[in-house]
């Protein structure tokens, strides 16, 4: 995979957790650099060891939908990025109004890390399908999540909410837009 390629995924999946990071700088503004580096950590290391999860399932069946396989592609990262999109849009028209928790807990983060976490399982089986060297990109992605989340803590300090959906939105066009990529590459040779 080309690292353009990996890395707008990369980025594409860290769109969620860079967004709840935002939200988390807000609300941890005394502690951000504890909590901070704490909360990028927990989504770096879900957001890798998701797509290794998804990639060891997806090799199971991969052998039978090679000749589909830009389909798959196509559908799963599409999907996950139409999903983020609407969600994010919807959220943006109709505010949550519920009260927040504002306690830092190991719970909470790992509650967190692991919702914002699950489209990279969907894209490990892409992964797998694409013949993608996991550990390479797993650990790539973890990465890359890590730098977006302690920047979007420390945004979340100093800007507040001002960017949080907007970064969701661009994230699902990004995941989007690669499945395209992906598809149009292997339909038509390009």
């Amino acid at each position: 995979m080309e690292f353009f390629t990996l890395f707008a995924i990369a980025v594409g999946l860290s769109m969620d957790a860079f967004a709840v990071s935002i939200t988390n700088g807000i609300y941890y503004r005394k502690d951000a650099v504890r909590y901070g580096a704490l909360s990028a950590l927990f989504f770096g290391l879900f957001q890798g060891l998701m797509p290794l999860i998804g990639y060891f399932a997806g090799r199971t069946f991969s052998d039978a939908i090679s000749s589909i396989d830009h389909w798959v592609a196509l559908i799963l990262l599409g999907f996950i990025g139409g999903k983020m999109v609407v969600e994010s849009v919807h959220e943006l028209r109709h505010p949550s109004t519920e009260p927040v928790c504002r306690t830092f807990t190991v719970r909470l983060m790992l509650t967190q890390a692991l919702a914002t976490s699950i489209d990279a399982l969907a894209v490990g089986v892409s992964f797998a399908v694409m013949r993608v060297n996991i550990l390479q990109a797993a650990g790539f992605i973890a990465v890359v999540t890590f730098l977006c989340c302690l920047v979007g803590v420390f945004l979340g300090k100093k800007v507040g909410t001002l960017f949080s959906q907007k970064a969701e939105i661009f994230g699902g066009l990004v995941l989007i837009l690669i499945g395209l990529k992906i598809f149009l590459e292997h339909t038509l040779g390009l």
